[in-house]
């Protein structure tokens, strides 16, 4: 984030490259920064003439050399913008002979998503001469977390950790959709609101009582009224709560449960950062873990794979979802 925020930065001030090669796995920041560039590098007055925004799939590395070397019209710059241009990764390094001599009038921006050029080839090595090459890293999923409180302190909010947790953990790790759905809550919310649960739940639709994280907690505890009221949610609702999501939650969770016995620093912090979680849910770990002792986690991660199998149609016997996760909870708790 820092990177973006020095790329910004610098086109504010006037430091301008002639080629931004903007590549990686994740494509939030590659977009934002290419949206910037396109809204703030010229005029409204000038885009007309002097601004070009093309698709890796429609053009040729040559076509995007020649649009390149045009000198802009009634303007100081012209930009020329590729957006998905990860379809041109067969030829892109014939891109290397226009880097090699940029026209200085051109801002050529090229958004090369869930790929990376190769570092050792001439491209790479021409535009980090010339211009700027910006990797877009996939974060971890103990990252989003903090992604998401800086996002919101940014904007003059806060959002508490449970709240943050349901986001991660009904969006994953998509920067894009985390961000559509901050946007929602701080068009409804005033300024400096802190988020919670309730907000989550009534604006984005995520149930603050019903959800992988609060099963995760009932099953660890061995409170068999709550994972059947979630579990039967579930089954109500299975387009919002998938099996095999739920199945594969679970495991992850018993898996790191059988790490966490064979910690001999159980204080928080240790814990959080062997199964790299935040230190929020260790007092699910230790409570579970007094509930579920090894030889029991071992058993749960082989019933879990069962269930996994009996969700994809084999064995199940015509099993509904709903019936194949009540068996699954009551051999797990039982």
């Amino acid at each position: 984030m820092s990177d973006v925020t020095k790329i910004v930065s610098d086109i504010k001030s006037g430091n301008i490259k002639p080629i931004y090669f903007l590549m990686g796995e994740e494509p939030y920041y590659i977009d934002r920064i290419s949206e910037y560039i396109e809204n703030n590098i010229l005029a409204e007055e000038e885009k007309g003439f002097n601004q070009m925004v093309l698709y890796g799939r429609d053009v040729t590395i040559e076509e995007i050399i020649d649009n390149s070397k045009r000198f802009p019209m009634m303007a100081d710059r012209q930009v020329v913008i590729i957006k998905e241009a990860q379809d041109l990764s067969r030829t892109i390094e014939k891109l290397v002979s226009y880097a090699k001599n940029p026209q200085p009038s051109t801002v050529l921006v090229l958004c090369y998503k869930y790929k990376k050029i190769d570092k050792r080839k001439a491209l790479y090595k021409t535009i980090q001469k010339v211009g700027l090459v910006y990797e877009s890293k996939k974060l971890y999923e103990n990252q989003v977390a903090d992604w998401i409180r800086r996002v919101l302190a940014g904007k003059k909010f806060q959002i508490d950790t449970k709240a943050t947790l349901m986001l991660v953990e009904f969006l994953g790790t998509d920067l894009s959709k985390i961000s559509n759905e901050l946007d929602k809550l701080m068009v409804v919310l005033s300024s400096g609101a802190t988020i919670t649960p309730k907000e989550i739940e009534e604006n984005i639709g995520i149930s603050k009582d019903f959800n992988n994280f609060e099963l995760r907690k009932a099953i660890g505890e061995r409170n068999v009224l709550k994972s059947n009221r979630i579990i039967n949610h579930f089954a109500q609702n299975q387009k919002a709560n998938p099996m095999v999501m739920t199945i594969s939650l679970l495991n992850s969770f018993f898996t790191q449960l059988l790490i966490y016995h064979s910690l001999n620093d159980k204080s928080k912090n240790s814990v959080a950062k062997a199964l790299g979680i935040n230190p929020f849910f260790v007092t699910d770990y230790s409570v579970a873990a007094k509930n579920y002792p090894m030889r029991k986690v071992s058993q749960v991660i082989g019933l879990l794979r069962e269930a996994d199998i009996k969700s994809k149609g084999v064995g199940a016997n015509s099993l509904s979802p709903r019936d194949i996760l009540k068996e699954l909870l009551f051999k797990i708790i039982h």
